[in-house]
């Protein structure tokens, strides 16, 4: 059977968390699988952390990370994550607006042998110009940017098996862009429609601004997804163009000198030349640059350019014999 870890952010919910707290243990207890609810506190000034620590003198289940300072919502799911011990791990926002009824069935999804389940708001109860719009535009642009077929990335409401969890790189904002790393990962990925409800207490942490930072971010994870193992493939071409452009307008100048007798000095293409020549090679060097750094980040980190599901008899000695073979397997 396994394991469930929720993870939920929070920020200054105070008026929510006696909600939430109700909702998660009616839903997490009927499960019949161990549990455990991770509270991160990020910050909250309004008495949220008193309201966790009275809920987790109470109930074993419920485990808190406390913050020195307000960090984020991305650093706050990372260390709840970093913390969970389930074998599989449930993120969700910690206003009401997700719906816990829904984790049963994400899990359900996760047993069919997915390993992340993403939220679609499909009926999102926001306000449309400052939250709904925003939020269509910037995922049709990701999905049409990144190939990763998505609805909704908006939606904190997740399930992932933990090990996949633990290997997605969240800083800056990249919590929104989970799925769309977990498949750079490999991981099997799948969509479902959820519940959302409208903000009852407090008050949103976000607005129209964000919509900048997200596509600030999106080409991060272009370039993370498509680039980050081979940084030549982009800069490299990109120096290459550059440097064609280069010779093709310095063939033109000398062609028009020699044919037309126009003054080099003061020919447009030969300006043209020397600076697509000089932004040729920088490129070039930027994407050695790249490469080296890529290569430092694999090797200091332990990580490497794969994801493996799972091993198949690589426990058993060399000269097992063939029948002690298949009853391992």
């Amino acid at each position: 059977m396994t394991s469930v870890s929720v993870v939920v952010p929070v920020y200054n919910e105070v008026e929510n968390l006696p909600h939430l707290y109700a909702a998660l243990d009616a839903v997490l207890s009927d499960l019949g699988r161990p549990y455990e609810i991770v509270l991160v506190d990020d910050g909250s000034d309004d008495g949220s952390l008193g309201v966790m620590e009275d809920y987790a003198s109470r109930d074993a289940h419920v485990r808190i990370v406390e913050f020195r300072s307000n960090f984020g919502q991305t650093a706050a799911m990372a260390a709840g994550i970093q913390h969970a011990t389930g074998d599989v791990v449930v993120t969700m926002d910690g206003d009401l607006q997700n719906d816990p009824t829904d984790i049963p069935m994400m899990l359900a999804k996760i047993d069919e042998g997915y390993d992340l389940v993403h939220g679609w708001r499909k009926n999102r109860q926001d306000t449309f110009v400052s939250r709904k719009l925003p939020s269509k535009c910037a995922n049709w642009l990701i999905s049409k940017v990144t190939g990763f077929p998505v609805h909704d990335l908006g939606c904190t409401l997740k399930a992932i098996r933990r090990e996949v969890a633990q290997e997605i790189p969240l800083y800056g904002d990249m919590h929104r862009f989970i799925p769309i790393l977990g498949g750079w990962r490999g991981a099997k990925c799948i969509e479902v429609v959820t519940k959302h409800h409208a903000r009852r207490f407090g008050t949103s942490k976000y607005g129209i601004s964000r919509t900048f930072r997200v596509v600030l971010d999106l080409i991060t994870v272009k370039y993370l997804v498509s680039y980050l193992g081979s940084p030549m493939r982009l800069f490299g071409a990109i120096g290459l163009l550059c440097g064609g452009l280069g010779a093709l307008s310095g063939l033109s100048t000398i062609w028009m000198k020699l044919v037309g007798g126009t003054d080099m000095t003061g020919n447009p293409l030969l300006l043209l030349a020397v600076f697509s020549t000089l932004l040729g090679v920088q490129f070039v060097v930027m994407g050695m640059l790249g490469e080296l750094a890529a290569r430092i980040y694999y090797g200091n980190s332990n990580r490497e350019p794969f994801a493996v599901r799972r091993t198949v008899n690589l426990g058993l000695p060399l000269d097992t014999p063939p029948d002690e073979v298949r009853r391992a397997a």
